[in-house]
């Protein structure tokens, strides 16, 4: 497989130095001060004597901005906050219960006491109800299975999709209420 050289570093993204091709720019010095829209020369020689790199931040604006920073250091400082980003972005797991109509209360309290676990962890849980041969001429009976189920765990977590037909299963998914501690 051939990959072009922009697609494997992460530094194609932004244009430097003589990547540059705007007449004019928005320039923003060494030390973060807004010096105004200068011609890219100008722009060029600030960067030249500050022995910095003139990188373009803002490429769609009118004119495009550019700044003159340590582009080495800028990578740096942007993949950490890249990083930082998804260690806070949280990732919602689903847990599913599986169940039939004919599944007995002692069963079903084995399967719904796990659930509340899973909800009180702050993760989703998905209840499926699956028919197998004439059952599914019955539904009535896997939505009071599943209404039943709700209002059990209505202390720890709400409904967040109603109960679906799916083929021959019914699904319904539960959301945790309140956010894990």
């Amino acid at each position: 497989m051939f990959f072009s050289e922009e697609n494997k570093i992460s530094a194609s993204q932004f244009r430097i130095n003589n990547q540059i091709r705007a007449k004019d720019v928005r320039l923003i010095g060494a030390d973060g001060n807004n010096i105004g829209v200068v011609p890219i020369e100008e722009a060029f020689e600030a960067a030249r004597t500050a022995d910095l790199d003139l990188v373009e931040i803002a490429p769609n604006a009118d004119p495009p901005v550019c700044r003159v920073l340590d582009f080495g250091k800028f990578l740096y400082e942007k993949s950490k906050k890249d990083r930082e980003a998804r260690k806070a972005q949280t990732k919602v797991e689903i847990k599913e219960v599986r169940l039939r109509p004919k599944t007995s209360e002692h069963h079903r309290s084995f399967k719904v006491r796990d659930a509340r676990r899973w909800l009180t962890e702050g993760k989703k849980v998905r209840v499926r109800i699956r028919f197998r041969g004439r059952e599914i001429t019955f539904p009535e009976i896997a939505l009071d299975d599943l209404q039943s189920i709700a209002d059990e765990l209505s202390d720890v977590g709400a409904v967040e999709q109603s109960p679906t037909m799916e083929g021959r299963t019914m699904l319904m998914t539960i959301a945790p209420s309140k956010p894990k501690q």
